[in-house]
């Protein structure tokens, strides 16, 4: 089954942030699931989603408040099949799936958040704006999250805030950098980039929403 995925654009990931690390589970909706594109090419080598998908159960079972599946090497219609897959984890485990980059396939689907480049999003038809409930976008500067704001966007991640291995040799933009563009918008911003349990909440001290979280889930 195919989650629609209702949600006020005013308040996505929740108010609480309570870390059960006794139990290795996350409980925390303040922290963000994001997808490791080098894990999902285990499917084009094997032609099988399957331990990506192992993957997606068990980031799925520490209930962070929710999972961008941000896989947009894939084809198109590899992705839908991916996301239908997903979906089905997500909606076991009472967890919300936001869909990342292929927005006319989220349509074909039914979903009804999205998170999106800021390129992609200004591309985008008011229409096609209005099949989403929620609209996340990815934004690197003060500009750039205005410009998510006056496009309609519910929420942003501003990165990348520390040293990451996604951004091998490109100097981090820091907690200055996060409070800039908190201040300057007044919708969510969830900080990504090298965020760890021992820098999140440097990161939540300087304004942000929550933050994102990829190797903490994805190892």
């Amino acid at each position: 089954m195919i989650n629609k995925m209702n949600c006020n654009n005013a308040d996505v990931a929740g108010n609480t942030g309570d870390v059960d690390n006794s139990a290795d589970v996350v409980r925390n909706t303040n922290i963000v699931c994001v997808t490791n594109r080098k894990l999902v090419k285990a499917y084009e080598e094997n032609g099988s989603f399957l331990p990506f998908l192992e993957k997606i159960k068990e980031a799925a079972k520490k209930k962070p408040a929710f999972i961008i599946l941000r896989e947009k090497d894939l084809s198109p219609d590899d992705y839908k099949e991916l996301a239908k897959k997903v979906f089905e984890i997500c909606d076991g485990e009472k967890l919300s799936c936001v869909l990342h980059y292929f927005y006319r396939e989220a349509i074909e689907l039914g979903a009804k958040k999205i998170h999106l480049p800021l390129h992609i999003l200004e591309n985008m038809t008011e229409d096609e704006k209005k099949c989403f409930d929620v609209i996340g976008a990815s934004t690197h500067s003060v500009e750039d999250a205005r410009r998510a704001k006056e496009l309609g966007a519910s929420y942003i991640t501003a990165g990348h805030v520390f040293a990451t291995d996604c951004k091998k040799g490109l100097a981090p933009r820091g907690l200055q950098f996060l409070a800039d563009v908190c201040d300057s918008v007044d919708i969510d911003v969830y900080a990504i980039g090298g965020i760890s349990e021992n820098n999140m909440k440097q990161c939540i001290g300087r304004g942000a929403k929550g933050v994102c979280m990829m190797s903490g889930f994805m190892r």
